[in-house]
C-alpha cells in the first residue's frame, strides 16, 4: 500500500484515541480476525479503522493477505508510541478519579508464568481485599516473560508486575511477596528416571554430562546456569516450554515444585536428587518509583501485603536482595557444593 507524504499529524481527537485502541488490539491479537471477537465487531470494520488510521497518520502500518499479518517498520513504531500514549491517558484518568476521591479506571497487573498453582502465593486473595475495595476498577491481569514484565512497568503498559528477584534496578520499588522452591526434573523417557538415588549424579561436575533445558532470558534460572557451568542444550521462554522440553526425554530442566507435581503424581516425571540440585526464589511485586504510583496502583500494593502477611521493614523494599541470589553466603543459593569459579 503507497501512502503518500503528508504534514505533520495535527491534535488527536477521541475517535484518533480510539483507532490507536483497535490497531493495538490487533497488533496484540496477531491479526484482523483474531482481534474480531476481542473487539466485538466484523473483520471488514476492523480492517477499516486500521486504514482509516493510516490515512489519518500518513503511514503504511502492516501487511495483510495470504502471507499473514505483519507490522511495518513505521507500524512497528506508532505502536511502540501507542503504548505509551495509552498508558499516559490511563495515567491522566486515574489522576482524575483521584481527584474525586474515587478509584476507577484500569490497572494492569502483569504475573510471571506459573504462580497460581504455588500454595505460597496469594495473589487471589489480594485481588479479592483490592476488588472490595475499588470495585469500580476494572483489572486487567497479564501472564508474561519476567523481562517483558519489567520492561512493561517501566514503560507503563503494567502498572504492577510480580516476578522472581534477579536483579535490582533503581528505577523500581520492590516488595517482597512469597517464595518458589526449584527443583531438577527428568521424565519418565529419560535415562536417569530408572536409577536409583545411589547412581544418579552426585554433583554439579556430574551432572555436566546431561543435556539441559534452561530459560533464555535473565532469570534466577539463568544466574544458576551460569553459576554452575550448566550448558543450555534447550532454551525455553516460560515454564511449560521447560516442562515440554523435560517431557520429551531429552533434556533435564528446572521447574517449581508446585507446577511439577502433578506430573510427578502421573508417573511422567522425577525429581534429580531433590537434596542436592534445589534452589530456592523469592518473588516480588514491582512498580515504577516515579512518577509516583497512582492511588489505585498504591492500593493494590497494600492488597498484595497485607495478603501476604509479611512482616515490612518499610512501606517498600528499595533493593531486591536476589541480585546475588546465588552467592555462597546466601540462604537462596542452590544446595550441593558450587564448583569454583
Amino acid at each position: 500500500m503507497q501512502v503518500k507524504s503528508r504534514a505533520a499529524l495535527g491534535q488527536l481527537s477521541d475517535m484518533d484515541i480510539r483507532l490507536l485502541r483497535v490497531f493495538k488490539t490487533v497488533v496484540d491479537c496477531g491479526g484482523m480476525a483474531a482481534a474480531e471477537l476481542e473487539l466485538n465487531i466484523g473483520t471488514s470494520t476492523v480492517s477499516r479503522h486500521v486504514k482509516d488510521l493510516e490515512t489519518r497518520l500518513g503511514l503504511s502500518l502492516c501487511r495483510r493477505g495470504r502471507a499473514g499479518f505483519a507490522l511495518t517498520p513505521e507500524g512497528e513504531q506508532i505502536y511502540a508510541e501507542t503504548l505509551r500514549l495509552l498508558a499516559g491517558v490511563d495515567a491522566f484518568r486515574s489522576r482524575v478519579d483521584e481527584i474525586h476521591q474515587r478509584m476507577g479506571g484500569e490497572l494492569h497487573i502483569a504475573v510471571f508464568d506459573k504462580t497460581a498453582s504455588n500454595p505460597a502465593a496469594h495473589i487471589g486473595d489480594a485481588i479479592q481485599l483490592f476488588a472490595a475495595q475499588a470495585p469500580d476498577v476494572r483489572l486487567h491481569l497479564h501472564v508474561a516473560p519476567l523481562n517483558a514484565i519489567e520492561r512493561g512497568v517501566l514503560d507503563g503498559q503494567f502498572q504492577v508486575g510480580i516476578i522472581p528477584g534477579h536483579r535490582s534496578s533503581g528505577v523500581l520499588t520492590y516488595d517482597e511477596l512469597f517464595t518458589e522452591t526449584m527443583f531438577l526434573y527428568c521424565s519418565a523417557a529419560h535415562p536417569l528416571f530408572a536409577v536409583s538415588a545411589a547412581q544418579q549424579p552426585q554433583s554439579w561436575d556430574a551432572l555436566r554430562s546431561h543435556a539441559f533445558a534452561g530459560l533464555g532470558y535473565h532469570s534466577p534460572n539463568m544466574e544458576l546456569t551460569q553459576q554452575v557451568k550448566l550448558s543450555r542444550s534447550a532454551t525455553g521462554y516460560d515454564q511449560e516450554s521447560i516442562a515440554t522440553l523435560i517431557l520429551s526425554g531429552c533434556f533435564l530442566g528446572f521447574l517449581p515444585d508446585h507446577y511439577a507435581e502433578p506430573f510427578v503424581r502421573q508417573g511422567r516425571m522425577r525429581a534429580v536428587q531433590p537434596d542436592q540440585f534445589t534452589y530456592h526464589c523469592s518473588f516480588f511485586s514491582i512498580v515504577r518509583t516515579s512518577p509516583q504510583p497512582a492511588r489505585v496502583t498504591q492500593a493494590f500494593q497494600a492488597a498484595l501485603r497485607q495478603a501476604h502477611q509479611q512482616s515490612f521493614v518499610g512501606p517498600h523494599l528499595t533493593a531486591c536482595p536476589l541480585h546475588a541470589a546465588f552467592s555462597p553466603e546466601s540462604p537462596s543459593r542452590p544446595n550441593g557444593p558450587l564448583p569454583p569459579s
